[in-house]
């Protein structure tokens, strides 16, 4: 073991180095606390033996000390004093000490001391060992290795969120093995285990980045994310996919597709997150996975979902929402509520890239809706226009302290309309 021995005297510091190797140990010394907060910045160690009266600061206010910047690590720290009453002690545990030493230290308890705290640390090691043997276990579908359901979840909604931060296009790859009850029907369930586990390592192999994330998502269903993948490339990780799963060459006497096991695609691909979910995309990677089947299985079906930014705009004049939907319809995707409480209810569910937001509705007039938006985070950042039928001062200081960015007025001039538009919405 590494052992640092704090110590500020030269004579005692020697005479317990020299104990410490005759344990078969390795010391390192410092002659004061500040000296060995330093060392233990920049060293590893396994146990720590501290000298309580030292100048400066003494063993008490050290240990506290690195017990504050250890965290959560763990390291064993004895005391070495002559104070042993019981006030000294409890002080010390409070400290964060972890055993006592009496000075003068005696070789053979010091030896004994060492060798008790060697078989803590070897239990608290193998401890962690099978803690994050069971937290690996815990991830991973048991029969293929491969990443379970609940942490490709996990794992997918934290990609999402680099997407929509990095604005990055991002893919998903569903796959389901044809005609697999009749493969078991056939060849028995062990068989069927079998072919599974041969797909699962074909799929891993096909696809090589850290970022990439491979799971069985459900009997003999698969899907894999491709984080920061256009539709190009999702699609030729789908094709490999595909033609690795056919050499393998598994027989399948009972297919109507081929004579050898195959599996059936569909890859979609998201370019732009904004008022879209994970959950959308896997829905539309499903859907076209049963394109695929319905088309014959043994190919692919690929999607690139509309890149088109969305506009929420709320009135309860009908007029108005007819002309700005006819206005804008070409340039992006409309949503329309004609109300306040449905337009709260749109925002927070498809984040819109903008909210064009009429002033006088019933029910939650605009202000409101946009003081009630700009408190919720997941709302807070929508670019809010405010329509009205005439602008003026007193207006717009009412809509900055409610967090508008702009306005509109009403009638609208279509060429300023989509100028305006168009700088909240690059």
């Amino acid at each position: 073991m590494q052992i640092l021995l704090v110590e500020d005297s030269a004579t005692i510091r020697h005479t317990m180095s020299s104990y410490i190797r005759d344990a078969g140990h390795e010391p390192s010394a410092a002659q004061s606390g500040e000296e060995a907060l330093q060392m233990l910045e920049h060293s590893a160690f396994d146990l720590i033996i501290m000298d309580v009266e030292m100048p400066g600061l003494d063993g008490f206010e050290t240990t506290r000390l690195m017990r504050e910047w250890l965290g959560d690590r763990w390291i064993p720290i004895i005391f070495a004093t002559g104070k042993t009453d019981e006030k000294s002690v409890e002080e010390g545990i409070e400290a964060g000490g972890d055993d006592y030493l009496n000075k003068p230290v005696s070789s053979i308890i010091l030896k004994a001391k060492i060798r008790a705290m060697e078989r803590i640390i070897d239990m608290r090691n193998q401890l962690n060992e099978m803690y994050d043997e069971l937290e690996r276990l815990s991830q991973r579908d048991g029969l293929t290795k491969l990443y379970n359901r609940r942490t490709f979840n996990e794992l997918s909604k934290q990609q999402w969120a680099v997407a929509k931060r990095t604005h990055s296009p991002i893919s998903v790859i569903m796959l389901d093995i044809d005609h697999f009850k009749l493969f078991n029907d056939h060849y028995g369930h062990q068989m069927g285990d079998t072919c599974l586990q041969q797909v699962a390592e074909a799929l891993q192999k096909s696809v090589r980045r850290p970022t990439d994330i491979v799971a069985r998502y459900g009997g003999e269903e698969f899907i894999v994310l491709l984080p920061d993948t256009d539709i190009s490339g999702a699609r030729q990780v789908g094709e490999n996919i595909r033609q690795s799963i056919v050499d393998l060459q598994i027989p399948h006497d009972k297919s109507t597709t081929e004579k050898v096991v195959t599996a059936s695609i569909g890859v979609a691909t998201c370019t732009h997150t904004t008022g879209r979910s994970f959950d959308n995309l896997i829905e539309q990677s499903d859907n076209l996975l049963y394109r695929s089947k319905k088309e014959g299985r043994n190919r692919i079906s690929y999607q690139e979902t509309d890149s088109q930014k969305t506009i929420l705009v709320a009135d309860d004049d009908a007029e108005t929402l007819n002309l700005l939907t006819s206005q804008l319809s070409s340039h992006c995707n409309i949503v329309t509520a004609d109300n306040g409480s449905d337009c709260i209810a749109l925002a927070k569910s498809i984040s819109p890239d903008l909210l064009l937001l009429d002033i006088e509705m019933p029910d939650i007039d605009g202000l409101e809706v946009c003081r009630q938006l700009r408190s919720q985070p997941e709302t807070r950042s929508i670019p809010i226009l405010l329509i009205a039928e005439q602008e003026n001062a007193e207006l717009e200081a009412t809509g900055k302290e409610v967090g508008a960015n702009d306005y509109l007025e009403k009638p609208f001039d279509e060429r300023n309309l989509i100028a305006k538009i168009n700088r909240y919405m690059i």
